[in-house]
């Protein structure tokens, strides 16, 4: 296929760029040219923010367009009417973040959606992934594709959420683990969406797909052993109840990345139904996988930062465990 990724600088475009090449795809990338293009790519420049910046595309036609676009819905609806014509499938990258809070545990993807416009300037993530949506579909209609992804974590994960973890457990010590260390955890390696995304386009869905593994792929207990083995620490894993993490003033997701109590933050992150994906094909790789090859990518970059502050602070984690 010919396949053309806007922006693709950033974890999941990379991941779809590299299997779309493995796959012998022709791609071509579109984005401002901050960073290098890998080799055997097209790479065409501009800034789709600016005024006259889709010029590039103005020529040209696709089998399948992806975006991953998250900022504000008219970019995507002004690239979508211009390759409308032009492409045969438009696939964007969105979230299962378009659902109305509180998102319950089995929630598919026929779930209540919040309100958002296609013309939107950038807003809130969930109103601009919902635009980015509706935008899509306005332009391509059942050639859409709606990719509805959860948590995703695998090498070059800019968020930084498994590599804190990583690199915290590197460090060795007493780590606080906060439990249950049953508590089952539910996201896609980022090389699972992009096998997952391709397959869908070379065989035609539309329509959106909720795109993260089964509740309980693998445990918090599971995760974090995996981090243990995957770089050979000395960490001792001190087990805290939720309650003891939150009394000491620990907040789940942001400080203690990946991990919610049960309630309804774990219900809406790690409780989704994503019984339609799998009948699609999806297959999601082992957690020590996922944790093994993103730990070989940190050794690889050590001057790795991440795009958003992460991580529990010293001091709370001193008071969860007592010391």
């Amino acid at each position: 296929m010919k396949v053309l990724m806007l922006g693709g600088t950033l974890f999941v475009g990379p991941a779809v760029v590299d299997e779309a090449r493995a796959r012998g795809h022709e791609v071509t990338l579109f984005n401002r040219g901050s960073t290098q293009p890998p080799p055997g790519v097209t790479a065409l420049r501009g800034d789709r923010t600016a005024e006259g910046g889709l010029a590039a595309l103005a020529d040209g036609s696709w089998d399948v367009v992806v975006d991953a676009w998250s900022g504000a819905p008219r970019a995507v609806r002004d690239a979508a009417r211009l390759l409308a014509g032009r492409a045969g499938r438009y696939v964007y990258v969105s979230s299962r973040s378009v659902y109305v809070w509180p998102m319950p545990a089995g929630l598919t993807e026929d779930g209540p959606l919040v309100e958002a416009s296609p013309d939107a300037e950038d807003t809130d993530y969930a109103e601009d992934k919902r635009g980015g949506e509706l935008a899509a579909e306005a332009a391509f209609g059942e050639r859409a594709l709606l990719v509805r992804c959860g948590l995703i974590l695998g090498p070059r994960e800019d968020v930084g959420r498994l590599p804190w973890w990583l690199e915290r457990i590197a460090r060795g010590g007493r780590v606080l683990a906060p439990g249950p260390r049953e508590l089952p955890l539910q996201y896609v390696d980022v090389r699972d969406l992009a096998n997952w995304l391709l397959d869908a386009a070379e065989r035609g869905l539309g329509g959106p797909y909720d795109v993260v593994s089964p509740p309980g792929h693998t445990t918090m207990g599971g995760l974090l052993d995996a981090c243990v083995e995957a770089t050979g620490s000395d960490a001792e894993l001190c087990w805290r109840n939720p309650e003891a993490v939150l009394a000491a003033g620990i907040e789940p997701w942001t400080e203690a990345p990946i991990w919610s109590p049960p309630g309804e933050g774990h219900d809406a992150a790690h409780q989704s139904d994503v019984s339609k994906a799998l009948a699609a094909g999806l297959r999601c790789r082992p957690v020590g996988e996922t944790v093994a090859d993103t730990w070989a990518w940190l050794r690889a970059h050590p001057g790795f930062e991440p795009s958003e502050p992460v991580g529990i602070p010293p001091e709370a984690e001193a008071r969860a465990l007592g010391q």
